[in-house]
């Protein structure tokens, strides 16, 4: 046997494991002369990393190492935490000390062992991938060199730049940065490769934070040419069912482009057939082409207030897959016949032409189910389908309700610029018409998501598990400064029991803090090829069908449910079964990254609305508590916060639990209501200054 094998058969039997190279040596008994060549196959394990080393010198395999593979996060001052990548199965973070780090920076995927004798410290023995191939931040000039100060502060202090690589930026230029070389204790090394505008400029940093998230509007020209192409195919009902006369209509909001939904309903005795018609963009993008390759790398469309990156080009996304309003498109439709309760009795999923009738907007739908008699006037034939959905939605509405669906009443910003390019944000109140297509849509994603689920199809579903016990026991603390005994049991919760501490503090002043304490007790809605049901809806099988002009996972699903219609099952077992958890799990993180993205710009947005209010006075309610002060939130969404200093009273102790800050003579904790004034804005943290106004 080479000696080679002898090491490799010596770790897996575990008689070289945590031995040092000398020891390895001297236990496999190797000649002198070859002892060289055995130290040279050790390092070149050690750098594939097959095998690890410990700080005594040890050598052991990863597995035999209980080691940690992972994402950096990194922090300014000099440590980093690894986030392990069984963090949504319950797994913990691992501090990282900045001698251990290895040169790793933030976002790098990275293996790390634990620290014998801490419980949560480890120390990096490979970087597996890079995370940030490119930085944004400002150009600057330092004696004779070149440099970029990253905007994400914890990545690294500065990025050096030849002076070939400058792009001839200037000095206070916002830029995007590529990295180009990692020199451990010293600055990366990077080029230049666009240039943003002047640091400052509005435009330029909200551009700035969006490709920091890696996110560009343009494709590249072989997947326009690609999608325009495919774009250009005629309409045919040649193997599908012809809905054309089926009387169907959108409903979206005011600025939607990408219109992937239509909706028909029609009353049968004392039932509903209710129709939810979804863009067939599966047809236009199979599989492995290089328009498909570029929609599953972005995942999804991202929305900002002046712009959309999508997932798919123009020509798709607003013209071949959009149903547009007395255009022939093909869909995929799901055919539900619901019972007078409104319980789904069956379901027909097929592949079909469509022509919608109407395109309207939840604004023109709520004119006319209030009443209003201009637009019943502009639509008559629309009042009678409007009332049956309102009808059937307030149903839907009563059998989710019945089971525990978690309706949490938390707001979302909604900013754009109007005609005059001024920042809105309007405290926007959701009307009936909003909650018609939700239900609508839920209603199809379950009956779908059921339909795949028997047939044990390989599939993606949208899964929201069971809440982590340790916060659901800290959200039954907080209840308790509001008087609430929960009766929550943190191993064992159910829907049910959230929606009864809803009900109970409906209309309370406590409401709002305690539907935000309840969505941070709660874990993350993601994606998984297994089914794991959906808590906050309190549904048992659940899936996103509706949305495949943004969504990856819907078209995703689009194929599998094609393939099982066409018969196709051995082929869709084969393509699909593989690798449905690893692109489960690359949706979900790209939603992450366009989450915090959108988050971003709309707190940039925030800021600079806020800077021509200085001086305003508005009610807000406590949305947080620190030790270092209170954050209050306005009725529009902006939050602000105020410092911990600029409080009346003199000093004040943090509660953590009870979410509280108790002063001598005054205490605040979420949900309060108060009044403030806007003092100025914190350019640094992205947030606005407020004061308490007595």
């Amino acid at each position: 046997m080479g000696i080679k094998n002898r090491i490799i058969k010596g770790f897996e039997s575990g008689r070289l494991a945590f031995k040092t190279q000398k020891q390895i040596l001297d236990i496999l008994n190797v000649h002198p002369n070859a002892r060289k060549a055995v130290k040279d196959m050790l390092r070149k394990a050690e750098k594939e990393g097959t095998l690890l080393k410990d700080g005594n010198g040890c050598y052991a395999t990863p597995l035999q190492f209980d080691a940690v593979t992972g994402t950096i996060q990194a922090n300014e001052r000099g440590f980093a935490f690894l986030i392990p990548d069984d963090k949504e199965e319950g797994g913990k973070d691992y501090f990282i000390p900045h001698h251990s780090l290895k040169g790793a920076l933030d976002g790098d995927r990275v293996l790390a062992i634990k620290v014998k004798g801490t419980q949560d410290e480890a120390r990096i023995v490979k970087i597996i991938d890079r995370g940030y191939k490119n930085i944004t931040g400002v150009f600057v000039k330092d004696g004779g060199a070149y440099y970029v100060l990253p905007d994400r502060a914890r990545f690294a202090p500065r990025v050096f730049i030849p002076n070939t690589l400058t792009l001839n930026a200037q000095p206070g230029d916002k830029v995007v940065t590529q990295i180009t070389s990692y020199t451990q204790g010293k600055a990366p090394g990077g080029k230049v490769i666009e240039i943003l505008g002047e640091e400052g400029d509005f435009f330029a940093e909200e551009l700035s934070i969006i490709r920091s998230y890696g996110l560009y509007k343009e494709f590249p020209k072989e997947v326009e040419r690609q999608a325009a192409e495919v774009a250009k195919e005629p309409v045919v009902t040649d193997g599908r069912k012809d809905l054309r006369s089926l009387f169907t209509i959108t409903i979206d909001g005011d600025d939607t482009r990408d219109i992937d939904d239509a909706v028909s309903l029609e009353k049968i005795g004392d039932g509903y057939v209710l129709g939810v018609h979804i863009a067939d963009v599966s047809h236009y993008v199979k599989r492995g082409t290089k328009l498909d390759e570029e929609a599953y790398k972005r995942g999804t469309s991202v929305y900002f207030p002046d712009r959309v990156i999508p997932m798919l080009p123009k020509s798709l996304s607003n013209g071949a897959c959009s149903l547009n309003p007395n255009e022939d498109r093909y869909a995929l439709s799901c055919i539900m016949t619901l019972d007078k309760r409104g319980k789904t009795i069956s379901c027909e999923i097929v592949e079909s032409v469509i022509c919608s009738n109407y395109r309207m907007t939840y604004r023109e739908i709520n004119a006319i189910l209030g009443g209003d008699e201009d637009t019943i006037t502009k639509y008559p034939d629309l009042v009678e389908t409007a009332s049956l959905m309102k009808e059937l939605c307030l149903k839907l509405t009563a059998l989710k309700n019945e089971r525990g669906n978690i309706d949490l009443a938390v707001k979302e910003a909604h900013i754009y610029l109007n005609e005059l390019s001024e920042i809105v944000i309007p405290d926007v109140q959701r009307g009936i018409s909003e909650n018609i297509i939700e239900q609508f849509m839920i209603c199809a994603n379950e009956a779908v998501a059921e339909k795949m689920s028997a047939l044990k199809a390989p599939f993606m579903y949208r899964i929201h598990e069971q809440p982590d016990p340790e916060k659901v026991e800290n959200f039954t603390g907080y209840l308790q400064t509001f008087g609430i005994n929960s009766m929550l049991n943190p191993e064992e919760c159910q829907p049910k029991d959230f929606q009864r501490i809803l009900n109970n503090v409906a209309g309370k002043p406590c409401e709002g803090a305690v539907n935000k304490s309840m969505l941070r007790s709660m874990q993350k809605a993601r994606y998984s090829d297994v089914n794991h049901g959906h808590f906050g809806l309190a549904s048992s099988c659940y899936c996103h069908f509706t949305s495949p002009i943004r969504r990856y996972p819907d078209l995703f699903i689009h194929r599998i449910i094609k393939g099982y219609l066409n018969g196709q099952e051995d082929k869709i077992n084969a393509t699909y079964r593989g690798v449905a958890k690893e692109e489960a799990q690359h949706c979900s993180a790209c939603e992450r990254n366009a989450d915090v993205a959108e988050r971003d710009v709309d707190d940039l947005y925030k800021l600079v609305y806020m800077s021509d209010r200085i001086g305003e006075v508005y009610e807000a309610t406590v949305s947080g508590i620190r030790t270092y002060g209170v954050y209050a939130e306005l009725d529009n969404t902006v939050e602000g916060l105020i410092r911990v200093e600029r409080l009346p009273g003199g000093s004040y102790e943090y509660i953590e639990d009870r979410y509280t800050l108790k002063g001598a003579d005054r205490s605040f904790t979420l949900g309060d209501r108060i009044k403030v004034r806007v003092d100025g804005c914190d350019w640094g943290n992205m947030r606005t200054d407020f004061s308490l106004v007595e």
